[in-house]
Order: C-alpha cells, then structure tokens, then sequence
C-alpha cells in the first residue's frame, strides 16, 4: 500500500500510459487523499515545485490506494482517472 506524506506535494501525477495528469497541489496525510491539479500554469508548477500553494477548487481527489509507485519525481496512479 502506497503513503502519501507532505513530500509528494509539487510531483507529476502521471497514468498508466506515462501521461502527465497534472500536479500534485497537497496531500492530505491523515485521509491519504493527494489533489491534483490537472491544469497547471507553468508558475504554478513552479510555486507548488517549490512546496509552496495549496489545492485549488478544481483539483482531482487521488486516494492513495490509487497510486501504484512513488518516485522523487512523479505518482504514477494503476488505472485511468
């Protein structure tokens, strides 16, 4: 079972495919619940790279029991969102 912490926010969501999702704009550790935000502005990938930002009305709900891998980089979900 993957766990999500404080340091995955700012990392790629990416699909099965390889496919970039979006972002990961903060982890809500205690529900283990990452949001995403599917279109992140180039400064704002930047802003939550850095840690700093928070989620957005329009971010994605990921449970961790949808993510498969965790990298330093990226959350690679096991099926399509």
């Amino acid at each position: 079972m993957t766990v999500l912490s404080k340091a995955d926010e700012g990392k790629v969501l990416m699909d099965v495919k390889g496919e970039q999702i979006g972002v990961v704009t903060e982890v809500d550790i205690e529900e283990q619940v990452a949001y995403v935000d599917p279109e992140p502005g180039f400064a704002n990938a930047i802003v939550q790279g850095l840690g700093y930002g928070g989620k957005g009305d329009d971010d994605i709900e990921v449970p961790a029991k949808s993510v498969a891998t965790v990298t330093d980089t990226e959350l690679r979900v096991d099926a399509d969102l």
